[in-house]
């Protein structure tokens, strides 16, 4: 069995992400996020908007400066190349994914969590209203459907949501309607699957539960390079059972390769396909919602980088800060930064920087021009660093320069 060293599979891990790839010069078009989501699968989705929403980061990390709308219309226009489902988590996945998520729409009445599950069970006659109302009137709010809502469950259901969103909820998770788009950042638009994928993607025949999860554990292992079973598990939260079957069909079939990495305590396993770069050159923010740290114990083993998101966190009790992006350099995450848009004042606020032990004497210069890249990006006229943690100043001296 091949053994590699830690720097070989670093260097792996970073080509199969996107990150040993130059940066595109010029003006940027679709075929930049095709690249991009070919690497990474997935852009999970999350709310907190202090620097910039999750999702429009990891194609900044590898694109560098890009416009937004690239993703805009890709995840709301026609033709649709994204859809919105619970993949790693809340996640725009390739519209081409979906047939292999169904087993999971499937699954509602088992994996759904409870006041969804509930409704479904309990509330089938209003179910069935809300989505007649979706077929009828769609694409709608869950706002404009409450409008209309016939006597019934009016209670909170919980996370201050009515009875309508739960069971539009659910009707997402089972996969009778999908998102058509947002209104702002929270408000979900629903719609019939049929009016917002593309006919070839709703006609595609549903594959068996065991070739889904055999699809998407070979989307995880191209998107990882090299990895466990345990990582390939978490990329879109399969089953352990489920994930050991499929990692030894494709050993079979020669898309997986066992290796050892030196210093694993855990079996691995290369995808066939897999680059290994002699050099990564990188120069990246990384988001705390990327795929190249969605599974920590691997941002660990890989990078020596302990890496945790403290946004859950009191305040004094956070050791690196709020909303912290990991810097990566070379093949190496070097430092991290705690950044906030302060889009009132046009400044992005540094209010922590922090460099590892193996940083290079040039971090501080790097992270400053990586830096002013992410403040243009986001249309923020200057930077400011906060003196705190022991490459605050170094960083400081790096913007003034």
């Amino acid at each position: 069995m091949e053994t590699l060293t830690a720097a070989r599979a670093r260097r792996i891990a970073l080509a199969a992400q996107g990150f040993a790839d130059p940066r595109p010069t010029g003006r940027l078009d679709v075929r930049a996020l095709d690249r991009v989501l070919r690497h990474v699968g997935l852009l999970q989705i999350d709310s907190v908007n202090v620097l910039s929403r999750a999702h429009y980061l990891p194609l900044y990390s590898r694109l560098g400066p890009y416009p937004t709308t690239l993703l805009d219309r890709a995840a709301g226009r026609a033709p649709r190349r994204l859809f919105e489902y619970w993949a790693h988590v809340a996640s725009f996945v390739p519209v081409q994914t979906q047939p292999a998520l169904r087993f999971r729409m499937a699954r509602a009445a088992e994996e759904a969590w409870g006041n969804m599950r509930r409704m479904g069970e309990e509330k089938p006659g209003f179910v069935d209203w809300v989505l007649a109302e979706v077929a009828d009137k769609g694409p709608l709010t869950a706002r404009e459907i409450e409008h209309d809502a016939p006597p019934g469950p009016r209670d909170n259901w919980g996370w201050n949501w009515s009875a309508v969103k739960v069971a539009l909820e659910w009707l997402f998770y089972t996969g009778q309607v999908t998102s058509a788009g947002r209104n702002g950042a929270f408000e979900r638009v629903y719609d019939l699957p049929e009016r917002v994928l593309p006919p070839a993607i709703t006609a595609a025949p549903t594959p068996s539960d065991e070739e889904a999860h055999r699809e998407l554990v070979r989307i995880a292992a191209r998107a990882y390079g090299v990895a466990t079973q345990r990582c390939l598990r978490d990329y879109f939260r399969l089953t352990a059972r489920e994930t050991a079957t499929a990692v030894t069909q494709l050993v079979d079939a020669g898309e997986l390769t066992p290796v050892r990495i030196d210093g694993w305590n855990r079996q691995a396993y290369l995808h066939t396909e897999a680059r290994i770069p002699r050099r990564v050159r990188a120069r990246a923010l990384v988001g705390p919602f990327d795929s190249v740290v969605f599974e920590r114990d691997r941002a660990e083993n890989l990078f020596g980088f302990h890496y945790r998101i403290e946004i859950y966190v009191p305040a004094p009790k956070r050791v690196f800060g709020y909303y912290v992006l990991p810097f990566l350099l070379g093949d190496r995450f070097v430092a991290r930064v705690d950044l906030k848009a302060d889009r009132a004042a046009r400044v992005l606020r540094v209010q922590s920087a922090f460099a590892e032990e193996h940083a290079p004497p040039e971090t501080a210069e790097e992270l400053a021009a990586e830096l002013a890249s992410m403040a243009e990006w986001l249309g923020l006229a200057g930077i400011d660093v906060v003196d705190r943690g022991d490459l605050a100043r170094p960083l400081q001296k790096a913007v003034l320069a």
